[in-house]
């Protein structure tokens, strides 16, 4: 994948480069076969916790989403959820970004009552860190409306779109 006699970067740019630019294009299956390298160059030589490693990890989840397995990313997510509320903390936005990818695989996943649990959950972190208005926020409203109708509760779902008109 590097081109013979190539070695990957000492801090893995080269392959974080590479593995965008074929998930970019839409080749997922070879993007994840570079991302794998990248989260094990980053392991070994930033260590597990670190942010660089945890954005890898995270890119590997959406990838592996992205290529099919909504169950795999999801079961990524959700093993990188608990390190990401310790680093970088509960209120960081790429642990909330993060929340959000866990619920959305989850209902992709087939699971829309776990999916619209987790957005449940989710919003007032949104509202106390990010406010109420934030875009961020708004879609987490807009995904907690889906996944609550795709749970079965069409009335509960309206009546949460209709809060959001003339929000966005």
């Amino acid at each position: 994948m590097l081109g013979e006699g190539r070695a990957p970067s000492d801090d893995g740019s080269e392959l974080e480069r590479r593995a965008s630019y074929l998930a970019d294009r839409g080749d997922y299956a070879a993007a994840l076969e570079v991302q794998r390298l990248l989260v094990e160059e980053r392991e070994r030589s930033l260590g597990a916790e670190h942010p660089a490693t945890l954005t890898a990890r995270a890119s590997l989840a959406h990838w592996t989403g992205k290529a099919g397995d909504a169950a795999g990313a999801r079961d990524q997510f959700a093993a990188l959820a608990p390190v990401r509320e310790r680093v970088p903390g509960p209120g960081h936005p790429h642990t909330l970004a993060e929340r959000a990818s866990l619920a959305g695989w989850t209902g992709d996943a087939g699971d829309a009552a776990g999916a619209r649990d987790q957005y449940a959950a989710l919003l007032p972190v949104r509202e106390r860190v990010q406010g109420a208005e934030h875009p961020d926020t708004l879609t987490t409203r807009h995904q907690l409306a889906r996944w609550t109708g795709e749970a079965g509760n069409a009335p509960a779902a309206r009546g949460q779109f209709a809060a959001l008109l003339g929000r966005r």
